[in-house]
């Protein structure tokens, strides 16, 4: 099979994993996953990505229980039923504390373009962002190549301050979301995706058609 088709196949085999054995990652291991994240493009090759490594039990649990305290208040202030603000606080604790590793996706735009309007600034927050995401997925094709599982939790979105307060992260690093990884304990959940039809417009000298 050539290196194209093995790579097709990666991406079509690749599925979220969140329930891995206890065994420690590798370092070097962490590193060549790091390392195929930073191949990703980047707006402008400024590299705007940024990666704080967890693979203590004490930096997971201080970072799980900051998360699930913000959690819990969120929820509580939107009245939902305590019952399910538990089950829920238990079940993310759960993800970021029993995952080996936790590598945490973060952007600093120190060395991304400053203009003088705004509209301009959130393009350029949000290129930051997108380079941020597409280390992201290299970095799970890379855990996947390494026959480890990966999956991807957003939350930090809901609470950067409270993450870079947990984990005391450099001035400038905003977290964006959250990568747990180790050896699957069992597979994972094949999910159907949508047909080509229904996400493509395709455009043509001959006019816009859909795939259908």
């Amino acid at each position: 099979m050539t290196s194209d088709r093995k790579l097709a196949a990666a991406i079509g085999k690749r599925q979220s994993i969140r329930s891995y054995l206890p065994e420690p990652v590798d370092h070097s291991v962490v590193e060549r996953l790091l390392a195929a994240a930073m191949r990703a493009p980047s707006a402008h090759n400024r590299q705007p990505w940024r990666f704080a490594v967890l693979d203590d039990a004490a930096s997971k649990r201080r970072l799980a229980e900051a998360m699930g305290e913000r959690l819990r208040a969120d929820r509580m202030a939107d009245g939902d039923d305590i019952e399910m603000i538990d089950a829920d606080v238990a079940r993310s604790y759960a993800r970021i504390t029993e995952a080996p590793v936790v590598i945490v996706i973060c952007v600093d735009t120190v060395n991304m373009d400053s203009y003088p309007d705004g509209r301009r600034n959130e393009a350029e927050y949000l290129m930051a962002v997108q380079s941020a995401a597409m280390a992201t997925q290299n970095l799970l094709l890379a855990a996947h190549s390494e026959s480890l599982g990966g999956c991807v939790m957003c939350a930090p979105l809901f609470c950067p301050d409270t993450v870079k307060d947990a984990l005391n992260l450099p001035r400038g690093w905003t977290a964006q979301m959250l990568v747990t990884s180790g050896t699957p304990a069992r597979p994972g959940r094949g999910r159907s995706r949508l047909a080509l039809s229904d996400v493509v417009l395709w455009s043509s000298a001959g006019g816009r058609r859909s795939t259908g």
